[in-house]
């Protein structure tokens, strides 16, 4: 773990919100480090960094709490991923992508960040959030027509949410490029595929190269 990532998780644990918060705008303001470090980490693993106490409910409070507080910097981190668009000269384009979570799944801030992710690419980015209903996802791509649709699993349980969401978008829109992502997608190992994509996001990179002419 970075020092950087060892000094938030230090401050997420005493639950100071505006705390936490300067603490990030500072490193961005500063330069010492950029959005895409940020995010990946130090935001990211701060999530997965959190001392339990052995009492359930206890935990699934200060879960939910953390993950408000890291919400709110990512909303506050805006401003930045223009910057950092701009600064790697990714001017925006006509490519649209929509970036969405299934039904049921309630984890959307690794959703959000993706979000950014395709923004800072110069991607024409909709970020919808958690979960959207199989039907709304066919209703939003007739209407806004988005070359690209990124579905965020985190939740191990929603695979199967997932699979169908990627089936009815498929029938309903052919042409649409369905990409997969999230830490569910882990429990697939080499079964990935199974979910019907057409491609599977890991990291910034990732995205980053579909830009490359990589296949799609």
């Amino acid at each position: 773990m970075t020092r950087m990532a060892e000094e938030f998780i230090s401050i997420l644990e005493t639950e100071d919100r505006a705390k936490a918060l300067e603490y990030i705008i500072g490193k961005l303001e500063s330069g010492e480090a950029g959005i895409v470090e940020i995010y990946e980490e130090v935001l990211a693993r701060s999530l997965n960094e959190m001392k339990l106490t052995g009492e359930e409910k206890t935990d699934i409070w200060k879960e939910h709490v953390r993950s408000s507080i890291i919400k709110t910097i990512v909303e506050n981190c805006y401003p930045y991923v223009v910057k950092e668009r701009e600064s790697r000269g990714s001017q925006p384009d006509c490519k649209k992508v929509a970036v969405v979570c299934p039904v049921d799944e309630y984890h959307e801030i690794g959703a959000r960040m993706i979000a950014d992710y395709f923004t800072i690419n110069g991607y024409d980015t909709t970020f919808v959030g958690s979960n959207t209903p199989k039907e709304v996802f066919v209703s939003g791509i007739h209407v806004d027509r988005p070359d690209y649709v990124a579905i965020s699993i985190t939740n191990p349980y929603n695979l199967v949410s997932a699979r169908n969401t990627i089936e009815l978008i498929r029938k309903s829109d052919p042409n649409v490029t369905i990409l997969a992502g999230g830490s569910a997608l882990s429990k697939l190992n080499d079964r990935t595929s199974s979910l019907g994509a057409d491609r599977y996001l890991t990291s910034f990179e990732d995205i980053a190269a579909l830009k490359g002419g990589s296949g799609i």
